[in-house]
């Protein structure tokens, strides 16, 4: 084995890591990119699309919303459980009533859209979590999570975003460390100028977008479930049991596999009870124009009637509400939230491209563009690079450049790397996947070698 400085090996590792993420992950990463693009600038589509849904008439006396629902329950022939009710409360906008119907998947809804002022059915079709996302972005997010491949699919978007933070890290190093003294025009120089420029620019969103990502994930998402309610940074939820203790929301619930409340058995509910639900919000405080009102799962729950304005600053209040008196038991702002389960919400709307509308639509554009390109340089760079012949370049594998390493040096990422995979086990898998692929070229290499003597 060649000899080589502690800071050589180094480098030597972590240019065969980046080289093996940007070879093997950089695909997952580029198809994530590029559909999560396509989501952002699908919502002024959406609505042009589903504009005779979404809008009524204008002008005139807006029914209530007993009125409205009852009207929504007979085309759905009344035998479905009513989820919950987002009124159209300014302009022409539609209200749409929600129901549980089995046949969905989790998360999904059938929405009914009723013209406020007529009571005209304007649309029916199924919406999808907490942003209410139609068939359309509802396809390009399945696409995006999962390349509509169910659970195992999301295993993709969790290998994506458990190496793109060390893709981007470990770029920034190697620039730092490996930088030419002075400018050279060639072909090599001039792509990795420009790998390094978008990988400095984007650097920020990549790292944010990985903590983001991971949140959803299907492995990683629990460990950072664990770690958010041992720090208490869980997002506060309005106590909705008449007799209990407060429950924690979870920010990324539109994105996990439940149907909240699908087995609770069927209630009676007064349909008055909405209009007067919505009345105590009201006078409560709960000013936004976009809410929803879900009637309580069983007899031992309360109604509940939440902010779902996604805008800056992020509207999020809600409040419980006892449905035999119509008195406000527990309420929740946003302003009280602590500072991390504040920072996770803007950060989960960040991502999803409504947290500063039409301006976070577009430097995700930006972001997500420049993503794709940068990876497709570096795909680029490695075309160049690629050696004549695998006798002119011998095996350069991860574990050749790790036993290059000091004793010290071995035991500190050997722990590191156990560390991150029991935090994030697809990296964790996927490391070892490395380390195999490693071993057999090494194995393959050695052969060519006692061949050829």
């Amino acid at each position: 084995m060649t000899t080589c400085t502690p800071r050589a090996a180094w480098l030597n590792v972590l240019r065969r890591l980046h080289f093996y993420i940007g070879l093997f992950v950089g695909p997952f990463i580029f198809v994530a990119a590029l559909s999560g693009t396509l989501y952002v600038v699908t919502p002024q589509l959406e609505n042009r699309l589903y504009h005779n849904a979404l809008y009524g008439v204008e002008e005139g006396t807006r029914q209530s919303l007993a009125e409205q629902i009852a009207v929504a329950e007979q085309v759905t022939g009344g035998h479905m459980r009513l989820h919950a009710v987002r009124p159209g409360l300014t302009g022409s906008d539609t209200t749409r009533v929600m129901f549980a119907d089995p046949q969905l998947g989790a998360s999904e809804n059938r929405a009914i859209f009723i013209d406020p002022v007529t009571l005209q059915v304007k649309g029916d079709m199924t919406v999808y979590g907490t942003s209410g996302i139609l068939p359309l972005r509802q396809w390009i997010d399945y696409f995006h999570r999962s390349l509509l491949l169910g659970e195992v699919g999301r295993l993709y978007s969790e290998l994506a975003a458990s190496w793109m933070w060390v893709a981007a890290l470990g770029g920034i190093a190697l620039w730092f460390f490996t930088r030419p003294k002075r400018r050279i025009n060639n072909a090599v120089q001039n792509h990795r100028r420009l790998h390094v420029s978008l990988g400095w620019l984007l650097l920020i969103g990549m790292l944010l977008f990985s903590a983001t990502g991971l949140t959803w994930s299907q492995w990683a998402g629990g460990n950072v479930d664990s770690l958010r309610a041992a720090f208490g940074w869980m997002t506060p939820q309005v106590n909705t049991q008449l007799h209990g203790m407060q429950e924690m929301n979870d920010p990324h619930a539109e994105h996990h596999m439940m149907h909240d409340g699908m087995n609770m058995p069927d209630m009676q509910l007064d349909l008055v009870q909405f209009d007067e639900a919505l009345h105590s919000a009201r006078q409560a405080g709960i000013a936004a124009s976009k809410l929803e009102i879900r009637p309580p799962r069983s007899a031992d729950n309360a109604w509940t009637v939440t902010e779902i304005d996604r805008g800056w600053p992020t509207r999020v209040d809600a409040v419980a509400i006892d449905g035999s008196t119509m008195t406000v038991l527990d309420r929740t702002r946003f302003v009280d939230f602590p500072l991390m389960a504040k920072l996770t919400r803007w950060g989960v709307d960040f991502h999803m491209g409504i947290l500063f509308g039409l301006a976070n639509q577009l430097l995700l554009i930006a972001f997500g563009s420049g993503l794709c390109v940068m990876i497709v340089i570096g795909y680029r760079l490695w075309w160049i690079r690629r050696p004549a012949s695998a006798s002119a370049n011998p095996a350069s594998t991860l574990l050749h450049c790790w036993l290059s390493l000091p004793l010290s040096g071995r035991i500190i990422s050997a722990l590191l790397a156990l560390l991150m995979g029991l935090a994030l086990p697809v990296m964790g898998a996927s490391l070892l996947l490395f380390i195999l692929i490693d071993a057999l070229r090494w194995k393959q290499h050695a052969r060519r070698s006692v061949v050829t003597t």
